[in-house]
């Protein structure tokens, strides 16, 4: 079972390492994690994504609210919220896969960004399972390098918000 968690940090130095910590002295794992400073210079947003049974999530989000720089901590199901990762992915093509990978892009909605006379660099903005379906999708045509940014999440907007 995944779980996301959206930490309101302090934004300090050592605040990362500290949360880091945490979850390196459980024995916790975190699937994805992405930082950056929120509209407010002095807070930072965490999204953590990490796995395990019920018992062991439950236990993550009461670690977490125990730490003093933890401002504020929420658990995002899929359901409540919106996710997105960013990837930039190189692949090496020849004049026999090229209009398959660009066949690719346009279905999975992927930017070519940047080409040589060999290579082409992907890039997509989207849930985390459509990064990895196209993953899938170019493992065949030799994929070179990927980078991947770590999930992002924002709640849904609900009617009755103001």
């Amino acid at each position: 079972m995944k779980r996301i968690y959206s930490v309101l940090v302090e934004n300090r130095s050592g605040v990362l390492c500290k949360v880091a910590g945490l979850f390196s002295r459980r024995c916790f794992n975190i699937d994805s994690l992405a930082v950056g400073e929120t509209d407010d210079h002095a807070v930072s947003c965490m999204t953590i994504v990490s796995s395990g049974d019920e018992r062991t999530l439950e236990q993550i989000e009461k670690q977490l609210n125990k730490k003093l720089d933890v401002i504020k901590v929420k658990t995002l199901s899929q359901e409540q919220c919106y996710t997105r990762e960013l990837m930039l992915l190189k692949v090496k093509y020849n004049k026999n896969n090229r209009r398959d990978i660009i066949e690719i892009c346009d279905i999975m909605k992927t930017e070519i960004v940047d080409m040589s006379k060999h290579f082409m660099m992907l890039q997509i903005c989207d849930s985390p399972e459509k990064i990895d379906t196209l993953i899938k999708m170019l493992q065949s045509i030799s994929i070179v390098e990927v980078a991947r940014t770590g999930t992002l999440a924002l709640s849904k907007c609900a009617e009755n918000d103001d």
